[in-house]
């Protein structure tokens, strides 16, 4: 394996630049859940993925400046919980509206508790309680591995993503039927009768926020 060799630029990209740059990204939008009893917290980050399946693995970067971290590390151990479109209020409230923090934030949804204490949400598309197997620092944020313990899978319904600064809903079903309406065969990325390039489906806008760190 040839070594790392650094990149030096007399350049610095700027903060502002950086950040409209990732706003085309699309991320799913999950709930990160830590600590055990009332001693608990949560964050909302679109940072989530999976990193393995044997051994099921996923992978998830955290501000080091958030509530959650000491929990994380204290009891190493976190719940990552899979947004659907209907859960857009659960997101805003993890992600500090109107100051929540800590357990409050944890009010008006429903949660089981999981094998290693840490509370997953009751109707999310998938609820993974992780043991933290490595955490790499860098910079602001910490990225952590995590191995699956236990899992729970809803029935599909829509996921709920976040994209140019807003919450947009992504439904399959209502995509497929967007495809149907313009005349695109599934899979095959035809142009249509008249000759136009087929129509991606577009995201269902649900609500403006702001930034989930």
């Amino acid at each position: 394996m040839s070594p790392i060799v650094p990149i030096k630029s007399e350049s610095q990209i700027a903060t502002a630049d950086f950040r409209d740059a990732m706003r085309h990204l699309v991320g799913g939008v999950s709930v990160i859940t830590v600590g055990r009893g009332r001693d608990i917290s949560g964050m909302t980050v679109t940072s989530v993925s999976s990193l393995s399946v044997d051994p099921p693995s996923v992978v998830v970067s955290v501000n080091r400046s958030s509530s959650s971290w000491p929990l994380l590390t204290r009891y190493g151990f976190f719940g990552a919980n899979l947004l659907s479109a209907e859960q857009l209020e659960i997101a805003e409230r993890f992600s500090g509206k109107n100051g929540l923090k800590g357990a409050d934030r944890f009010a008006g949804a429903a949660w089981n508790t999981g094998i290693s204490g840490v509370p997953l949400l009751v109707g999310a598309l998938a609820a993974a309680d992780c043991e933290v197997e490595d955490i790499v620092e860098r910079h602001s944020h910490g990225i952590v591995i995590g191995r699956v313990r236990d899992l729970i899978v809803s029935p599909c319904a829509a996921a709920l993503a976040y994209w140019q600064g807003q919450y947009v809903a992504v439904d399959r079903d209502e995509d497929v039927a967007r495809l149907a309406e313009v005349g695109v065969p599934r899979g095959t990325g035809q142009a249509g009768s008249e000759g136009r390039p087929p129509r991606i489906p577009s995201l269902a806008t649900i609500r403006p926020t702001g930034t989930i760190s």
